[in-house]
Formats: C-alpha cells, sequence, structure tokens
C-alpha cells in the first residue's frame, strides 16, 4: 500500500516528471486512518486530480493520493437535493451527474480539471459561480490524530480562490468528502458572464436549462482550454486580481479597453488573462514552456519541461505586468 520512489508524472495535469519519497492510494477514511496509525511521524502531502499543482522538485514527504469515491443523494426536499460526493471523485463527472439527475448550481463549473475534494479547497469557480454558492459542508480525516472532522459553510470562511482549507488548515486535514445543495427546481441560472449568452444566443436558446449552461461553458473552455492529456497545463495559471475601483478607474484613463467586473461597492475584478495579453506574452514560447496561443492566462508544457521552467516563466509574467500595470498578479496553482 506505500510505494517508494514513486513517479508523479502522471499524477499532475502539468506532466512533470518529479517524484514522491513514498505515495499510497488511499480508498476510503478508514484506509487513512490506519495507514497513519502505522506511521504517525511520516510528513504527508495530499493530492487530488495533481490539476492545480506545478512541482518544481522531488517530493520528500509521503503522497497521500485522494481515490475515495461515490456519489448519492441524501436527501431532499420541495426546491432542493442535498448530495455527497467522495473526494476522489473527478470534479468534471461529478458535475455530469448532477445534470442527469436534473440538479443546477454546478454548470457553469463543467470542465474544471480536478477532483471533489480538492473544489472546496480552491473555492473552485467560473462564470460567475463559485463552489461556496452550493457548499454545504464537508468531512475530513485529522492528519495529525486520525480523527474524523465535519466543517460547514461557515467554517470554511470562502473567499475568492480561496478557504480555510488552504490557510490555516493547509496540509492538515485530508478531505473524504463533500455534500452540496443543488435545485430541483426554480434553478438559479447564471447567464451573464463571459461568452455564455453570445453562444446561447448562436444556438437559438432563449430559456436555458442547467443543460444549457454546461454545454455553453463546455464549448467555450475547450475553444480556449488545452486538453492537459494533449498539452501539459494546470488551467488558468493565476488569479484573477481585484482592485480597489479608483485604482481600476486610473488605468481605465490609461488603458480605455481594460475589462472590468465589479466586486461589489468598493472593488473591481480584473482579468489576469487581458493583462498578460497586453504585455505582450500570449502565445510565446521559451524553451519547453510557453503561453497557450487561446489563452495567456494558461502555462503550457511543450513537452519534457520541468516544474522550475514553468515557474521561471510565471515570474517573468509577473515582472512584466507589475511593471507595465502596477498590479501584482498571484498564481491560483499550489508551487512547490
Amino acid at each position: 500500500m506505500i510505494q517508494q520512489q514513486q513517479s508523479l508524472q502522471a499524477y499532475n495535469t502539468f506532466g512533470i516528471n518529479a517524484k514522491a519519497a513514498f505515495f499510497s492510494d488511499i480508498e476510503s477514511p478508514e484506509v487513512l486512518q490506519d495507514l497513519r496509525r502505522q506511521h504517525p511521524e511520516r510528513p504527508v502531502f495530499v493530492l487530488g486530480g495533481g490539476s492545480n499543482l506545478l512541482l518544481t522538485q522531488d517530493l520528500d514527504q509521503w503522497v497521500l493520493h485522494n481515490r475515495i469515491m461515490g456519489k448519492s443523494v441524501l436527501a431532499e426536499d420541495t426546491d432542493t437535493t442535498l448530495v455527497r460526493i467522495g473526494g476522489g471523485e473527478n470534479w468534471h463527472e461529478t458535475v455530469l451527474w448532477a445534470l442527469e439527475q436534473n440538479l443546477g448550481g454546478l454548470e457553469n463549473l463543467s470542465l474544471i480539471p480536478g477532483t471533489a475534494g480538492a473544489a472546496p479547497i480552491q473555492n473552485v469557480g467560473a462564470y460567475g459561480v463559485e463552489l461556496s454558492d452550493v457548499f454545504e459542508r464537508l468531512e475530513a480525516i485529522d492528519l495529525s490524530t486520525g480523527k474524523a472532522l465535519e466543517f460547514t459553510k461557515e467554517d470554511a470562511a470562502f473567499g475568492y480562490r480561496d478557504s480555510l482549507f488552504k490557510r490555516s488548515l493547509k496540509g492538515q486535514i485530508f478531505i473524504t468528502h463533500i455534500h452540496l445543495r443543488l435545485t430541483r427546481r426554480q434553478h438559479h441560472l447564471n447567464t451573464s458572464y463571459g461568452a455564455i449568452p453570445e453562444t446561447l444566443e448562436q444556438w437559438g436558446i432563449q430559456q436555458p436549462e442547467p443543460k444549457d449552461i454546461s454545454r455553453a461553458v463546455i464549448h467555450i473552455r475547450q475553444s480556449k482550454l488545452p486538453d492537459p492529456a494533449e498539452l501539459g497545463n494546470s488551467g488558468s495559471f493565476f488569479k484573477n486580481p481585484v482592485i480597489a475601483n479608483a485604482r481600476f478607474e486610473a488605468l481605465r484613463d490609461q488603458h480605455p479597453a481594460i475589462p472590468g467586473y465589479p466586486q461589489g461597492d468598493t472593488h473591481t475584478k480584473v482579468p489576469a488573462g487581458w493583462l498578460i495579453e497586453q504585455a505582450g506574452w500570449k502565445g510565446r514560447r521559451i524553451g519547453n514552456v510557453g503561453t497557450y496561443h487561446q489563452q495567456a492566462l494558461v502555462l503550457v508544457n511543450h513537452g519534457g519541461a520541468t516544474g522550475a521552467e514553468v515557474w521561471a516563466l510565471a515570474q517573468q509574467i509577473m515582472e512584466d505586468v507589475e511593471r507595465q500595470f502596477g498590479i501584482a498578479l498571484k498564481p491560483e496553482v499550489n508551487v512547490l
């Protein structure tokens, strides 16, 4: 159950050939608890789908690969359904499963890579929707004690691509299951973000259902983002920066075409991809790494790249954007 010097190339979507000192597939909470009782002193690293990870070195740790599966309905009322999803389940397949049950709430999150267990850590989001919109609670194992834990939405302290699990609890727990509250009827559809309205109009859909939104999101994402199986990447590498409105207005005076999305009354979100493209990085390649020709926000491994090469490219991009716009980009991926 414990492999040594395991290559992680097949376990991260960048396709970086780093190694783990020790490696185990975790298929149930009980397996994890047993293993931790046997090896309580060994430092661990939790791995889901490896889609939000950049490995710049080998890991001198025990990698615990989340393979806890299962999708079930826990409860229903007139308008909603509460579902329980194993932490090792593929996220996009989870979205498709929910849609097959005619459940709404996840459609805008279609085709996001990764696992269900990793989704709360990052508070994954896309096209105007975040996991926190449907999240109710999660089950986890304390990695130091083996104790079973539960965290509610309030406990999670979700933020933009952020949560308690990414901050003080980072590396402290193993998420075994998540509970999501999805809609059975009167779906709260978000159709206004990005190219969704244009796509629906092109398809002649005037009264969309959740499946229509999902289909549109998949179409848009596939037109912009490379398949990791063909070109190593982790999707969006950087967070979209959120800046004060006064700063945004000053930037718009200098760059009239700069896009922005209001975040409450005081701040505006600026697309990082636009900033990177304006800085001249879209489609550029340096050796084995580069930015995707369709979306500057995506860094890619053209083959044989090391994590250090990808990180060096990211740092160059961050320096250029800050020099030209005065905005400090922050990685969305976990850089190790």
